[in-house]
């Protein structure tokens, strides 16, 4: 199996357009700190792009503490393995079982966190899989979301309101 970095190193090559990748790469450099939200700049995030059986769909959490609609994803909590960090979160937010993660990132996404509390504001540095959903599709909403919703893959990536990150992975989706 790849390393994160060289994972990294071969997104930057397939995505040459992103200009992120070499953040990514330079936060790697930081060692395992990054992998924990006690890193109050800067941490690793490991985020689901779970798609449905058939592919056409996407599950999406209307976000608690953002308000927003976004993908299923979470703190790395010292695991650097992110592609599990997206596979527990997807299990942990969506209560579905039998679900698959692909090996490599899917997209790369930094962000800024807004302060909330005592917790300052900070980078995000969201590295996010295709995570497959199996036959059961019957989602629980956990406390972390007011809802979950499968979304149409198409119509998020026509849709000018949606947020940019799910527009620009929808489209990735949609040319595979």
């Amino acid at each position: 199996m790849q390393s994160l970095f060289e994972q990294f190193q071969q997104y930057g090559r397939q995505w040459p357009h992103e200009k992120d990748t070499p953040h990514f790469v330079e936060l790697l450099a930081g060692g395992e700190h990054r992998f924990r939200r006690e890193s109050l700049e800067a941490h690793f995030t490991g985020s689901a792009w779970l798609v449905s059986a058939d592919g056409w769909r996407v599950l999406l959490t209307h976000h608690r503490k953002l308000e927003r609609w976004l993908q299923l994803g979470g703190h790395a909590d010292g695991d650097t393995d992110l592609a599990r960090v997206a596979l527990r979160e997807a299990e942990e937010e969506s209560g579905l079982d039998g679900l698959s993660v692909d090996p490599e990132p899917f997209d790369l996404d930094r962000h800024r966190i807004p302060a909330r509390g005592i917790e300052p504001e900070h980078w995000h540095y969201d590295v996010r899989y295709v995570v497959r959903a199996g036959a059961n599709e019957d989602f629980r909403v956990s406390d972390e979301s007011h809802a979950l919703a499968w979304r149409s893959i198409r119509e998020i990536a026509e849709d000018t309101q949606s947020d940019e990150s799910l527009r620009r992975m929808a489209w990735k989706w949609l040319r595979r």
